[in-house]
C-alpha cells in the first residue's frame, strides 16, 4: 500500500507536540508568507471526515508566535487580479501587518529589509503550480537573498509539483531576458517543487540553503490530484484568482504564452487558459488550425465567449476552447505556440503581439520574456514553423537536468530528471 501524501506543512504538523519544527519555532518571531493554499489537512472528531486549517492558524494552535505576514502576487487571499499591485496594511482575518510582495514597482517584489524587523524566521507555504511563469517560486527566492542579509532563517513547507516531477519541457532564460516571469534559469515547465527550485537557485546565486520540510508520499510520476485518496480532502487548493483548476494548471505552462499576444486568454471568464479567442477569429477555421498543429493529447473545438475585464472585455468574439484528453501526451509548451502560430495563420491581419508594459518590462515584448529570449517569436515571425521555435529545447532541458538532480529532493524514475 502507497504511503498517503501529506505536504510538508502537514508532515510538520502532523504531530505538534513533538514536531521538530514546531519546537524550533516556539520561543521564535515567525513571518508566513502565505496564501489560500497554505493549508494543513486534519482529523475532524472521529466522524472521520477532514477539515483543512491555514497555516497560520496551525502554527498559532502550536503555540508558535507569528508576528507578520508576507502576501505574494494576487496577495495573501488572493484576491487580486495578475499585474495589479496590493498594497501592504492589516490583514482581516489574522489581524496581523501584511506587507505586500507585489505592490507597483518591481522593488517592490521583495521583502524590504526594515518588514523583516522583529522576525527570526520565516516560513513558506504556497502551492506551486509547475510551470517557471508562476511567481511564487521568484518570490521564494528573492526572500532568501533579503533573508540572508537581515540574517532570518528562512523554512520552505514543501508541496507536490501539481503537474508532476517527471516531465520537463523547455528552453532557457536567455542573457537579458531575466524578469519576474523568468526569475530562474528553468524550462517553463520544469517538474520540480518549490523547495527544489529553492535549493537549485540558492546553491548558484551563493545563498544559504533554506531549511526545507519535504512532503510524504509524493509518487513524482503523479499528478497532484491522482494522490488524493477516499474520504480525504483533495490536495488541490486553487492558488489564484485565474489558476481554478487542475486542468487550468495542466494546460498552462504553454497557456501562459497567450499573455504574450493581444489574444484573450479566457481572463474575465470561469474558464482561464481554456478559452483563448480575439479579433477576426473564426472559430471554427481557428479550431481546425489549432488541431492540425498542437499534438497529441489536446484537442479544440469552436468556441464564442465575452470576457467581462481585460483583453476584448464586454466584447464578444470567436475562439476555442481548448481541451485536454491525454495529459501525459500533451506537450504544453509546443502546444501554447501552436495555438499563437494557429492564430497568426488564420487572421493574421488581426494578430498582434502584446506590446505594454508587462511585469515591470517596458523595453522587450512580453512573448519574448515569457520565452526566455527572441528565438522562438522570430521563428514564428519568419514562417519557419513550431519545430523551428522550439528546436533549442531538447539541449536545454538536459542541461537543466544536469544542474537540478544534484538538488532533488524525491526520486524520478522517468525523464531527463530520472535518478534511478
Amino acid at each position: 500500500m502507497t504511503t498517503p501524501y501529506r505536504s510538508g506543512a502537514e508532515m510538520a504538523l502532523a504531530n505538534p507536540s513533538e514536531s521538530s519544527l514546531v519546537a524550533r519555532l516556539r520561543g521564535k518571531r515567525v513571518a508566513v508568507l502565505g496564501n489560500p493554499t497554505s493549508l494543513v489537512r486534519v482529523p475532524l472528531g472521529d466522524s472521520g471526515c477532514q477539515r483543512r486549517v491555514h497555516i497560520v492558524d496551525a502554527l498559532r494552535g502550536a503555540g508558535v508566535e507569528v508576528v507578520r505576514l508576507f502576501g505574494p502576487e494576487h496577495g495573501m487571499w488572493a484576491t487580486a487580479q495578475d499585474m495589479i499591485g496590493v498594497q501592504s496594511g492589516l490583514d482581516p482575518a489574522f489581524k496581523l501587518p501584511v506587507a505586500s510582495l507585489y505592490g507597483h514597482s518591481v522593488d517592490s517584489l521583495a521583502p524590504r529589509p526594515d518588514a523583516l524587523d522583529g522576525v527570526d524566521v520565516v516560513v513558506f507555504d504556497i502551492q506551486d503550480v509547475g510551470a517557471r511563469y508562476y511567481t511564487y517560486a521568484a518570490t521564494l527566492c528573492m526572500t532568501i537573498d533579503v533573508c540572508a542579509t537581515a540574517g532570518a532563517e528562512v523554512i520552505v513547507l514543501d508541496r507536490a509539483n501539481p503537474i508532476g516531477g517527471e516531465e520537463v519541457e523547455g528552453n532557457r532564460v536567455g542573457d537579458g531576458f531575466k524578469s519576474f516571469v523568468g526569475w530562474i534559469d528553468i524550462p517553463q515547465r520544469h517538474g520540480l517543487s518549490v523547495a527544489e527550485i529553492a535549493g537549485l537557485y540558492a546553491h548558484e546565486a551563493g545563498m544559504p540553503q533554506p531549511t526545507v520540510i519535504a512532503c510524504e508520499g509524493w509518487d513524482t510520476a503523479a499528478y497532484l490530484d491522482e494522490l488524493d485518496r477516499p474520504g480525504e480532502l483533495p490536495a488541490w487548493t486553487c492558488p489564484s484568482p485565474n489558476m481554478p483548476t487542475m486542468q487550468t494548471a495542466i494546460l498552462y505552462p504553454g497557456g501562459c504564452l497567450i499573455e504574450g499576444t493581444l489574444l484573450s486568454e479566457g481572463r474575465g471568464t470561469t474558464r482561464p487558459f481554456e478559452l483563448i479567442g480575439g479579433a477576426g477569429l473564426d472559430p471554427h477555421d481557428y479550431a481546425d488550425a489549432i488541431n492540425a498543429l498542437a499534438g497529441p493529447g489536446l484537442t479544440a473545438r469552436p468556441y464564442v465567449f465575452e470576457p467581462m475585464f481585460q483583453k476584448h472585455a464586454s466584447t464578444v468574439i470567436g475562439g476555442v476552447c481548448l481541451e485536454v484528453c491525454n495529459r501525459r501526451q500533451l506537450a504544453s509548451v509546443r502546444a501554447g505556440l501552436a495555438v499563437i502560430e494557429a492564430a497568426r495563420q488564420v487572421a493574421p491581419e488581426a494578430f498582434a503581439w502584446r506590446t505594454e508594459v508587462y511585469e515591470f518590462v517596458g523595453d522587450r515584448l512580453a512573448i519574448d520574456l515569457l520565452m526566455g529570449g527572441t528565438m522562438a517569436r522570430e521563428a514564428l515571425e519568419a514562417g519557419r514553423g513550431l519545430d523551428a521555435a522550439t528546436s533549442d529545447f531538447v539541449e536545454a532541458e538536459h542541461a537543466f537536468a544536469a544542474r537540478a538532480k544534484p538538488h532533488l529532493l524525491y526520486p524520478r524514475s522517468a525523464g531527463v530528471l530520472a535518478t534511478s
